[in-house]
Formats: structure tokens, C-alpha cells, sequence
């Protein structure tokens, strides 16, 4: 990690759960930090917290939905600390809500934030990269084990969200493979993780990770090698069925 210390990154969804503890371990190892969140206070709180580490991290009130607010949020950035060497899409949502009579509000927020969003961040963060001349980027996206399994059940459009995920992480790749660029792109799948999205019964009933765990998984993501691709890593507590 010590090749990133003093450069920049943008984690979104960061005022809890895994966002907060990636974007508070990336501070504590020198980085300049940029998360994006709609409760940017929270963020803020966290920065505090971290008292006197190596890094820097920055609060920017952000609704990573709404492309106005993602295009405001990384000018920030630019203006601000020049550029973006590291990206952790982050922010997502999911809703019980079946796609044979759930709610379309549901089913329309989990799309827009869980893909669009997490795509609008990608662009916006690959097009300062090429600006500024940054070929060793690094694009992180917390997808979920369920892309990876077939999506059943009421949480049908969350599993639908994060398996357009797998396939956009690939499809990135390729991009970047024939545009000849060594900037790396990552998905990263957890299991259940102790946050605020999973229902509690599910946290009651079912072995989970910490958000710590996750973010120990994106420090070995960023640590390897540069010319080492970790493309997906799969994460899951003890015991999981």
C-alpha cells in the first residue's frame, strides 16, 4: 500500500458500513480521501474520529443517483485535489420488493443507484484519470455474492442489480485492455455484511462479516503488484449455505 500513500480516492457511500471503514482505512494509510455521501455529516464525524493518520478525509455531500450531484462532487474533486487515482463504488441500496408487486419507486431507486450511479462515478473518475495522466488507476466495485447466483425471491431487482455489476466490471476490463490502458478494474462480492441495508433477521439468523473485513479485502485488492489484475474476489463468513 505504501505505493498509494499521498494520492487520491474516492470512495462513495461512505458515511457507514463498509463505505465508512474503506474510506477510514485508506486515511490511516496516507491517502487523500474523498467520500461522497447523502449524510456527508456522518463523514465528517468520521474524519474526527481519526485524530491525527497519515491521510486526509474529505466530506462531499453527494446523491450518487442523481447525475447533476456526481458531476458537482468529482469538479470538487478536481478543483480541489487535481485528480483521482483511485475509485470505490460503494453506495447501494436494496429494497424487499417483488417484481410482481412490489413497488415501482423500489425497483427504480435500486436501478439508478446500484447501476447507473456506480457507472456515472466510473466515467467521471476514468475520464479525470485520462486528463491527468493517470495509467495506474485503480476502479473498485462493491458488488454482493447474489451477483453470482440466480436472483430469486422478493429481492429479485437487488440480485438483477448486482449481477449487471459482474458483467459491467468485465465489460470495463475489456475497454481498457484495448485502449491499451493499465488502469485495473476490480469486483469485489461480500456476503452478508453487518450494515444497515440487510433486514435484521437475516443478521439474527445468518453468519455475517464486519465492514472491516471488507475493507481488509480492498487493502490486499490495491496491495498487489501493479502488473497483477485481482479481476473478482469473493468473500463470505464461516458457514454460509
Amino acid at each position: 500500500m505504501e505505493r498509494w500513500s499521498g494520492r487520491v480516492a474516492v470512495v462513495t457511500g461512505a458515511s457507514a458500513g463498509i463505505g465508512a471503514s474503506i474510506a477510514a482505512e485508506l486515511t490511516k494509510k496516507g491517502l487523500q480521501v474523498v467520500g461522497l455521501a447523502r449524510r456527508s455529516e456522518k463523514i465528517e464525524e468520521i474524519s474526527r474520529s481519526l485524530g491525527s493518520v497519515k491521510g486526509k478525509l474529505y466530506a462531499v455531500k453527494c446523491d450518487v443517483s442523481k447525475e447533476a450531484d456526481v458531476k458537482e462532487a468529482f469538479k470538487w474533486v478536481k478543483d480541489n485535489l487535481g485528480v483521482v487515482d483511485i475509485l470505490v463504488n460503494n453506495a447501494a441500496v436494496a429494497h424487499d420488493s417483488s417484481i410482481i408487486d412490489g413497488p415501482n419507486e423500489g425497483l427504480k431507486e435500486m436501478l439508478d443507484l446500484n447501476v447507473l450511479g456506480l457507472s456515472m462515478c466510473t466515467k467521471e473518475a476514468l475520464q479525470l484519470m485520462k486528463e491527468k495522466g493517470v495509467d495506474d488507476g485503480h476502479i473498485i466495485h462493491i458488488n454482493s455474492d447474489v451477483g453470482h447466483k440466480p436472483p430469486g425471491g422478493r429481492y429479485t431487482m437487488y440480485c438483477t442489480t448486482k449481477h449487471a455489476v459482474t458483467a459491467l466490471t468485465e465489460g470495463l476490463r475489456r475497454e481498457l485492455v484495448q485502449q491499451k490502458s493499465k488502469i485495473r478494474v476490480t469486483s469485489l462480492s461480500p456476503g452478508l455484511v453487518k450494515t444497515e441495508m440487510p433486514a435484521e433477521e437475516f443478521l439474527k439468523m445468518c453468519p455475517s462479516l464486519n465492514p472491516e473485513d471488507v475493507a481488509d479485502a480492498v487493502m490486499y485488492v490495491l496491495g498487489v503488484p501493479p502488473h497483477v489484475q485481482i479481476h473478482e474476489l469473493t468473500i463470505i463468513p464461516v458457514g454460509q449455505h
